[in-house]
């Protein structure tokens, strides 16, 4: 497994080999929400599938059903009608204890907000999927290591949250999602709360777990640029995919970087 640094950009292939697994199919989807006496239909018949060591960006205004998918796809909520299969399993007939294993051994989530705890340090804060699935110290230890080391926060593993820039605190999470070795990493706006250069590194985060790793990305953003980041766009609307294709001339973030200014301390 390749270490990036917390400066290291590499350059990342545009396409999936053919013939790669599906990881992710839904068929038919649809959920509704009932309030009061009125049916709040979120998403209407969503058919389509996710191959392993896909990018993908979801995108759509509010309302378009797109947040209402990803917490589908995290197994956060239950369709209403339809089958959700995450590697094979169809996660629609799962009990909530089952959805939970899922959650915790599958599913990797990266947040718009960091939530990572004020008080305890980079390493403990990324332990904390680790001991809720029962692990030991010192197996804990050594894979919260790992895993900043993959983000490139190796050297700052004793360091609490408010000795950290923004995009260091969003590499602590996107660690703390890695820590149990997800087959899917979910990102919800996870450049929401950064500036423009910091956004771009982030990107190149994800870039380069994709392309080294082969993890499988699935992130909800509104920002057009940080879209063309992924190697897929699906569009919501009205609780229908409008649009799902291709990205044409796919950013690098390694690029992107070249050319922009550094920030002043």
């Amino acid at each position: 497994m390749k270490v990036l640094a917390e400066n290291e950009i590499r350059p990342v292939p545009t396409a999936i080999a053919e013939g790669t697994e599906t990881l992710i199919r839904v068929e038919a989807l649809h959920k509704f929400y009932e309030m009061g006496d009125t049916r709040v239909h979120a998403l209407r018949g969503i058919t389509l599938e996710i191959r392993a060591g896909e990018f993908v960006t979801i995108m759509g205004a509010s309302g378009s059903g797109k947040s209402t998918f990803m917490n589908l796809l995290g197994c956060l909520d239950k369709p209403s009608e339809g089958h959700y299969w995450l590697d094979g399993t169809d996660v629609a007939q799962l009990s909530r204890v089952e959805l939970a294993q899922i959650r915790n051994e599958r599913i990797g989530f990266v947040f718009q907000g960091f939530n990572l705890l004020s008080r305890t340090t980079a390493l403990e804060n990324v332990e904390l999927p680790l001991i809720y699935a029962g692990i030991g110290a010192k197996e804990r230890h050594r894979r919260s290591r790992e895993a900043l080391e993959r983000v490139g926060l190796g050297e700052r593993i004793d360091h609490v949250p408010s000795q950290l820039s923004g995009g260091q605190q969003q590499r602590v999470a996107i660690a703390r999602a890695l820590v149990n070795n997800p087959a899917l990493l979910l990102a919800d706006e996870p450049t929401g709360n950064l500036d423009s250069r910091t956004s771009v590194e982030i990107m190149q985060v994800f870039q380069t777990l994709n392309e080294t790793d082969n993890l499988t990305i699935i992130l909800v953003t509104h920002e057009p640029d940080i879209a063309d980041y992924a190697r897929r766009i699906i569009t919501f609307r009205d609780g229908h995919v409008t649009r799902d294709q291709p990205v044409a001339r796919r950013r690098v973030a390694r690029e992107v970087l070249e050319l922009m200014p550094q920030l002043e301390e």
